[in-house]
């Protein structure tokens, strides 16, 4: 079925009659000029389902998610951050067998000693994983899944995972489905920096989202997998919407369902609209106006190492919010590094001088070896951040970098806490991860790039959340409609409609 579209824009992207130059490398496009792309095509939304038997201890949470997202980048992890995993899986009753010194290597084989395992914690807290239904085979089999902008494969929980390897998921059972092609010679392996890992065989079968259908999907099938997924009862496994240039199918890769459905979609993107502490939604083919405020920027992406990248311009620290006078406050700072959107890793880490700028405003907040990474006193009132997307400012409120306890198992006990924020520091690009999505409503536009339209091809979009808007006091001069005027002014009226 489609998903109804919402009357306030009849959904679609970046059509050249409503477009809105702004500064050098990002064009505003107010919700009302946005058109339908493709009449008749699918629109659709997939909310997400808060999943209440995720197992995971919260103490070393904050190092675990940076370890994984080494590991998801393959990344050398440094040996401060190798020590203090160490020290996390000691805590945890954990075993790390084989050469310990693999770790630096990034490799982090681990199983549970004894019944040690992962336990029940209070996982709305850190917003730790939420799920969508995905109808996959004929007849159609649901499975629980996670959406990921940072990997390209869709990969399942399903009868050839060995019964020992399950507790409790749904599977994609492949001899029930009699759409389901085997793929002969091809395999797959994904492993992750907390010591998950996948791998197992290719099938082509029937998959629908939303109740979009793509006939032909590639499936991957887990013949095994780890510990940390194994007691997640809820989680059946990942849909990857990145690009299909980094699908880890060998030897040939696979197309993602987003890049199989896109010519069936009213218009070629999807949106992320996550939350804190609650569940949020991706919308397929539509944009829904009321998860936003004030026009949408779009930006060109650079899709060459498979990811969705994009460029950032610099940082504003908020004068406003911060307790000491700095006087880097209240001042655009130029920091200029490439970013990927992905909504598969929880953390943000941007370049080294923007965190270190950022926890200078916090009194007592340090970079500490121990906990690997930046911690801060649990009842410190944190400031904005504000980031500069070429003229677009994302601003991102402080109760999101207020990510999980460090010291102890809740926040309540807690007396250091580790940040939402850390440091990207040698890496080959910022990751904008789910604290990011939380403040930000962001559109993710494919299709064929046409050197003659520029509203065609890969783009970026982001605006800003009810209650994430920019005040105006912080910045003076820099609000939507001056910008709008000012482009009315240049183009001779264009755009002719007010934006407030």
């Amino acid at each position: 079925m489609k998903f109804p579209i919402v009357a306030a824009v009849a959904a679609s992207v970046l059509s050249t009659a409503g477009l809105v130059a702004g500064d050098p490398h990002v064009s505003q496009v107010r919700a009302e000029d946005l058109k339908v792309r493709k009449h008749g095509g699918h629109s659709f939304k997939v909310s997400q389902i808060f999943n209440h038997k995720y197992q995971q201890k919260v103490k070393g949470k904050g190092i675990r998610d940076v370890a994984k997202i080494y590991e998801k980048y393959n990344l050398k992890l440094p040996d401060h951050l190798r020590q203090a995993l160490l020290r996390v899986f000691a805590d945890l009753g954990v075993k790390v067998p084989g050469n310990i010194h693999a770790l630096t290597d990034g490799l982090f084989p681990t199983e549970t000693v004894g019944n040690q395992g992962e336990v029940e914690a209070t996982p709305v807290e850190f917003d730790v994983q939420y799920l969508a239904p995905v109808q996959i085979g004929t007849p159609p089999q649901t499975v629980m899944l996670n959406f990921d902008t940072g990997s390209s494969d869709l990969w399942v929980f399903s009868s050839e995972t060995p019964a020992k390897q399950r507790k409790g998921q749904k599977i994609y059972n492949v001899t029930e489905s009699t759409t389901a092609e085997r793929v002969d010679g091809h395999v797959w392996r994904i492993s992750y920096g907390d010591g998950s890992s996948s791998s197992g065989n290719v099938y082509l079968d029937k998959v629908s989202i939303g109740g979009v259908e793509v006939d032909k999907q590639a499936i991957e099938s887990a013949t095994y997998v780890s510990n940390s997924f194994t007691n997640d009862a809820a989680s059946s496994g990942l849909v990857g919407l990145a690009f299909d240039s980094i699908n880890q199918v060998k030897p040939r890769k696979q197309k993602t369902f987003f890049g199989n459905a896109i010519e069936d979609l009213a218009m070629p993107l999807f949106t992320a609209n996550l939350n804190k502490a609650e569940p949020g939604n991706y919308n397929f083919g539509f944009i829904d106006p009321t998860e936003f405020v004030g026009p949408i920027s779009f930006v060109e992406v650079n899709s060459s190492r498979g990811f969705w990248e994009f460029e950032v311009t610099g940082y504003t620290l908020p004068a406003s919010n911060i307790t000491e006078p700095n006087n880097k406050t209240d001042v655009f700072q130029s920091m200029p590094h490439a970013a990927i959107a992905d909504t598969g890793t929880t953390l943000l880490m941007l370049p080294q001088p923007i965190v270190d700028a950022y926890y200078t405003q916090i009194a007592k907040a340090r970079s500490d070896n121990y906990y690997g990474g930046y911690v801060f006193p649990c009842n410190a009132d944190l400031p904005d951040l504000i980031l500069h997307i070429g003229s677009y400012k994302a601003r991102l409120t402080g109760d999101l970098i207020k990510y999980a306890p460090a010291d102890t198992d809740d926040f309540a006990t807690s007396k250091w806490c580790y940040g939402g924020l850390q440091s990207a520091q040698g890496f080959p690009f910022a990751i904008y991860g789910d604290i990011f999505f939380k403040a930000q409503f962001v559109v993710f536009q494919g299709g064929e790039t046409d050197k003659n339209d520029w509203s065609k091809g890969a783009k970026l979009g982001f605006a800003a959340k009810p209650g994430t808007e920019l005040p105006k006091d912080i910045l003076p001069g820099n609000n939507v409609t001056s910008t709008l005027a000012r482009v009315r002014r240049r183009t001779g009226g264009a755009s002719s409609r007010r934006v407030d």
